[in-house]
């Protein structure tokens, strides 16, 4: 059977792996190549935009277990994320060009593959169809989905973190360390004192920011909010966020006042990512109060930070806990478009829209994960019907409660762990008994 999937980002390539693993053909439309958008630096599948970090690994988060889950469920892009590893303490961070061509050297070697160059504008000829087109989705294909679908559509703005040179990085004021010496030294701290600090912040909070049309602040997202932005809720906001120094140590035992980290984002080490810095300062503003902090003095900026209008569907009234379209037509949704905020639960969303996109096509029922499990969770958070639906990133708050006796904190987010792994476990071996997962 021919499959179409519109996008080439995570959600996908995710997506289209599972089709071609079952032995289908898949017909791939990605429109970089012949039409940007505002934030991609390449035409590339896969591209990492926003940052080259997949959150921790560790099995005491909910970022954790669901990368667990979906390894469990032979997730392709985190495996091609394992071998594209750079250095990140307790996170698995890649390299985000060598991720790309990886992600799409493997879907090349299969025969049933293709791609196509080009902007849909309408999906309804493609179907049966996986529409992954992502936040930044062009107008008219955004156009075309409200039209057919009814749905309002909300939006929000997310930023992106600058990167900057490696080597321009001031090594005399400056240190390796993961913090809580998890890793290997894998970030590069960048200490402040307490007045370095504070004449840092009284800049940030009134440097000039870029123009956004239409913009609101209420329209930012958690997540990804704006380090000036941040910074204007108090002077010691950031100290207790991404400038926090608990856990670090400089090479003379002190603790910082304040610091900020760089996260290698190439296996070379030749650039880094201003972790915590998504920004919407002009670029002359960026250059000029990020280098207040003494070792990005002399910084040579990789790239700037921007900011860009996210859109996501209201996926409750228009799909169901499968990623389904509701009319009953083979038409399923991937991605951020769905209101899954973030890169592993994107790719979630890909990996589980597909699976019941192939079984519909084939008239079978739906794969709904079990409740224990993450990714169950966010299959129920876009099916569950809400006045003020709102992007979720995976969080042990979505999950039921573990057993009240525990009591330690560490321990009950452990459990959530291993009580998601046996759910996981079982949901598998039942579903390959009655052959509706290969």
């Amino acid at each position: 059977m021919r499959f179409h999937v519109i996008g080439g980002g995570l959600a996908g390539c995710e997506a289209a792996y599972r089709l071609l693993r079952g032995g289908d053909e898949v017909v791939m439309h990605e429109m970089r190549g012949v039409r940007p958008t505002p934030c991609h630096s390449t035409d590339g599948l896969a591209e990492l935009v926003c940052s080259n970090s997949l959150k921790s690994e560790a099995e005491d988060t909910a970022s954790g277990l669901l990368k667990a889950e979906l390894k469990a469920m032979d997730c392709m892009l985190l495996d091609v994320a394992d071998k594209c590893r750079v250095p990140a303490g307790g996170a698995l961070a890649v390299d985000r060009e060598a991720f790309s061509r990886e992600v799409e050297r493997r879907l090349r070697s299969y025969d049933g593959f293709s791609l196509v160059r080009e902007e849909v504008t309408d999906p309804a000829p493609y179907e049966p169809v996986v529409i992954a087109s992502g936040p930044l989705t062009s107008d008219a294909l955004a156009g075309a989905l409200a039209d057919r679908y009814g749905a309002r559509y909300i939006g929000f703005y997310d930023a992106v973190a600058p990167i900057v040179d490696g080597e321009s990085v001031d090594t005399e004021c400056s240190f390796a360390a993961s913090r809580y010496g998890k890793g290997e030294d894998d970030y590069i701290n960048c200490p402040l004192t307490k007045d370095e600090y504070y004449a840092f912040w009284r800049e940030l909070v009134s440097a000039k920011t870029a123009r956004l049309r239409d913009f609101d602040k209420r329209e930012l997202f958690e997540a990804c909010m704006p380090v000036e932005e941040m910074a204007r809720r108090g002077a010691d906001t950031l100290r207790f966020g991404p400038l926090k120094a608990a856990g670090l140590k400089t090479p003379d035992g002190r603790t910082p006042y304040a610091a900020v980290q760089l996260r290698r984002e190439n296996v070379a080490g030749t650039a880094y990512n201003i972790v915590g810095f998504q920004t919407n300062l002009t670029f002359g503003e960026q250059k000029r109060v990020f280098g207040m902090i003494p070792a990005l003095a002399h910084a040579e900026f990789l790239r700037y930070g921007v900011m860009h209008r996210n859109t996501y569907l209201n996926a409750p009234r228009v799909m169901d806990a499968g990623f389904m379209s509701k009319d009953g037509t083979l038409v399923a949704f991937a991605g951020q478009l769905t209101g899954v905020e973030g890169y592993v639960e994107s790719i979630c969303s890909g990996l589980l829209a597909a699976e019941n996109l192939r079984l519909a096509a084939r008239g079978k029922g739906r794969l709904v994960l079990p409740s224990e499990t993450v990714a169950g969770q966010l299959q129920r958070h876009v099916s569950r019907e809400s006045d003020n639906y709102q992007p979720m990133n995976a969080n042990f708050g979505l999950l039921p409660p573990v057993r009240e006796e525990i009591k330690d904190k560490k321990q009950r987010k452990l459990a959530f762990y291993t009580r998601g792994m046996q759910a996981i476990g079982r949901f598998l071996e039942d579903a390959r008994k009655e052959e509706i997962w290969n």
